[in-house]
């Protein structure tokens, strides 16, 4: 069914004559939907076929009028020996098949058969029991493919986390993870069918995907879930009450010394940080071998060594920003509170590119340049160090602690800025035309300046309820641990992205070297090997390298050319791409989940590549998701709408802390929204209203 992507069922369309009338769309054909196994007929439309295309004696056809509405192009015995001959088809090509075929005289002919392109694979096909697979790169930001390197490394990264809860299975033993179109899927049908897995995964979707979350709830209640058996595994429970009894008892601790635990959580990353270091080797294949030790080892393991410090900090602040919530009674007024928050190193990031920006202000040779140039040939000159010294300088200092970062960043395999800053030079240039009021720095500090008034605004509410001190004192106590906690959310993320920097830079180092000797035809191709696969490299086995790179490649670019990806995915075929609102949508109002408050008006610009992009300040920025390194754009627009996210991913916390309205969650938002277009952007209420097309 190419409609639903259901592989348990086939679909007909029928009409009598020669089938041109119905591929040009001038006849309304039958319609049959039937289980492909057991042939059951599900249902039958039957349409008007008022035309009828026939060949004529000596050649040539003819298009004949006709009343044949209540008349089946095919018989019950006929539409079922048509779908046997579908099951054959895609059994012999191993996906399912779009065919064209001709009954004639009784006898069945198949004509063609193509792939259906448009279905999403799915990681396995099963309908009994059900599975069913979550979006990784919803929930990052990421809607595009991963290479084979960066899949694997996730995976380690992620399965590196296995022992906290008392599994000792290696990454790819773990049945948690599902690989189709070139991205990451997280397995959750296990959670859905246990009470507690689904109750604690509704409770926390929400925040991060609501669309998602809406999709998962309807699919829970799908009986073929329930008939897996073992469901959370016996020893589950008290294998997370192991690892989340400690946490929740050192975040009490840090709910009373906040400033304490952020310094110490910012210390223990430092410290990893500077014990990761990669041995050197006598030649290539010794340095990849190092490489790939080191990728396993320190990278593999930041995660669990990070998780645990980093839920005993962030708990307090979600805890006290519940509580703050609670106790005004506006969710709005107490995301305020989270406007400029302190020692973010993603709006530490930004604010160090504002001053890059004014660094090559001040210098009249640099702001000639940049004003005037090409990004992409600014970029070549950086590389090279002929820059204008001022700006050379300004943009070395800036890539030397932000370098390692990159659109997909999580995908060892992507390019990094100081590979190549372009995208960081398009920015540049956009915050070259910043006016002094909208600078980003001033900005920042009317977010911090609006969070304390909002502080004081809440006090001055509650102070007259009755029990006001108390209320008072804890509102107050709860703000303190939100701008103290709260901003190290990216802090985990942005320390494993500068240990694969490393990873990245002795992994560019080798392929040079590899290139060089013609193993592979380029040094970035060492991203289209898994780890196993670079340490039978490292160890000199014989093997078409080339050849694998260039499939793999192929089918890497053929995924990006994907625009629409499934948030959901589910074993029966089934691909859930819906966002929020699309229901009660109209042409003029767009509905998604808001996340950052606040209403703005301006011109849409639709971006799906952040490092070809410049945004002319004030632009409603319109993306299928964002991740850290889209985060400098955020600076000169006016409000943001993506396709993916929810209140807690990483641009809609980005976006509260800049003041910037977002609404994000909005289904198929980039093909809704045209570039040039006016939207009215509610962030508050979630409302996007076209005002001019």
């Amino acid at each position: 069914n190419p409609l639903t992507g259901l592989r348990s069922e086939t679909v007909i369309d029928a009409t009598l004559g020669l089938g041109e009338a119905l591929v040009s769309g001038q006849v309304e054909p039958d319609h049959y939907v039937v289980e492909a196994i057991s042939g059951r007929i599900v249902s039958k439309s039957l349409g008007q076929k008022k035309i009828s295309t026939r060949s004529k004696t000596g050649g040539g056809v003819e298009t004949v009028q006709q009343e044949a509405g209540e008349q089946q192009a095919l018989s019950d015995d006929q539409i079922r020996q048509l779908v046997t001959l579908g099951h054959d088809v895609q059994k012999e090509y191993g996906f399912p098949q779009d065919i064209e075929w001709a009954l004639a005289d009784g006898q069945l002919y198949l004509l063609q058969a193509r792939a259906i392109t448009s279905l999403f694979p799915v990681p396995q096909e099963t309908t009994d029991p059900l599975k069913i697979w979550f979006s990784f790169g919803a929930v990052q930001g990421l809607v595009g493919p991963l290479t084979p390197l960066g899949q694997d490394v996730i995976r380690h990264v992620v399965g590196g986390a296995a022992p906290l809860f008392g599994l000792k299975k290696r990454y790819d033993e773990l049945d948690v993870f599902g690989l189709a179109g070139e991205r990451i899927w997280i397995k959750v049908s296990d959670l859905l069918r246990h009470p507690l897995g689904y109750h604690v995964m509704m409770r926390l979707l929400p925040f991060i995907e609501p669309g998602s979350a809406q999709v998962l709830q309807m699919l829970a209640s799908d009986r073929r879930l329930g008939a897996g058996k073992g469901t959370l595994k016996p020893g589950s429970l008290h294998r997370a009450a192991g690892f989340f009894v400690p946490r929740v008892l050192k975040a009490l601790s840090n709910m009373m010394h906040p400033a304490r635990a952020r310094a110490e959580f910012d210390t223990a990353i430092a410290e990893y940080l500077a014990a990761s270091q990669i041995a050197p080797a006598a030649d290539r294949f010794g340095r990849l071998a190092n490489m790939v030790s080191f990728t396993e080892e320190r990278v593999a393991k930041a995660l669990p060594f990070l998780l645990p410090k980093f839920m005993s900090l962030f708990l307090p602040s979600l805890i006290s920003l519940g509580l703050l919530n609670k106790l005004v009674g506006d969710r709005a007024l107490a995301l305020e509170v989270t406007r400029g928050l302190p020692d973010n190193v993603t709006t530490g990031m930004d604010l160090a590119l504002w001053e890059t920006a004014n660094a090559i202000h001040r210098d009249a040779e640099s702001d000639a340049a940049f004003r005037e140039g090409d990004a992409p040939d600014l970029s070549s000159r950086y590389l090279n160090g002929t820059l204008p010294a001022a700006a050379q300088t300004a943009l070395a200092r800036f890539l030397q602690q932000y370098g390692m970062r990159g659109v997909g960043e999580i995908d060892l395999g992507q390019p990094r800025w100081r590979e190549d800053p372009t995208p960081v030079i398009h920015t540049l240039q956009s915050y070259l035309r910043i006016s002094p009021e909208a600078a980003p720095d001033v900005v920042f500090a009317k977010g911090q300046k609006a969070a304390e008034e909002t502080i004081e605004k809440i006090a001055a509410m509650i102070r007259k309820q009755p029990g006001g001190w108390l209320k008072e004192k804890l509102a107050r106590g709860a703000a303190r641990r939100v701008r103290t906690l709260m901003g190290a959310r990216e802090s985990p993320k942005f320390g494993i992205i500068r240990v694969m920097g490393i990873a990245r830079q002795a992994l560019l180092e080798s392929g040079k070297e590899f290139a060089a000797a013609g193993t592979i035809d380029r040094p970035g191709d060492l991203a289209f090997l898994t780890l196993p696969e670079l340490t039978d490299l490292a160890h000199n086995q014989a093997h078409d390298w080339k050849t694998l790179v260039a499939t793999r490649r192929a089918t890497y670019e053929r995924e990006r050319r994907r625009r629409q990806v499934p948030r959901v995915l589910v074993s029966d075929g089934r691909a859930f791409y819906e966002g929020l609102g699309v229901a009660s949508d109209n042409a003029e109002t767009i509905s998604g989940s808001p996340v950052s408050p606040g209403v703005v008006e301006g011109i849409v610009h639709v971006v799906f590549d952040p490092n070809a992009t410049q945004l002319t300040p004030g632009e409603i920025m319109v993306c299928p998701g964002t991740d850290p390194a889209w985060t400098p754009l955020f600076m000169t627009a006016g409000g943001l709408v993506t396709e993916v996210g929810g209140m807690m991913t990483h641009g809609s916390v980005v976006a509260r802390e800049y003041g910037i309205p977002a609404v994000v969650g909005v289904h198929q938002a980039t093909q809704r929204l045209k570039d040039g277009q006016r939207i009215r952007l509610d962030g508050t209420t979630g409302k996007i209203v076209i005002l001019m097309q």
